[in-house]
């Protein structure tokens, strides 16, 4: 069961990071570069894969230890 729950939550939180970094990215260089509307897609997968894995497996962590 644990591992459905990490796969969900990686999926999950990848989606998120992934549409927050392209919204981030184009408001970016519409606004602050004045560029056009383009999308920096090579940073924005790079961050959905690194915190879709890190933040579930923190997460997994943080509620297994004891306090």
């Amino acid at each position: 069961m644990k591992t459905k729950s990490l796969l969900t939550s990686t999926l999950i939180t990848f989606a998120i990071t992934l549409l927050v970094t392209i919204v981030v990215t184009l408001l970016w260089n519409l606004i602050i570069d004045k560029s056009g509307a383009n999308v920096d897609w090579k940073t924005s997968f790079v961050m959905a894969i690194i915190m879709g894995i890190v933040l579930p497996f923190s997460r997994l962590k943080s509620n297994t230890t004891v306090h």
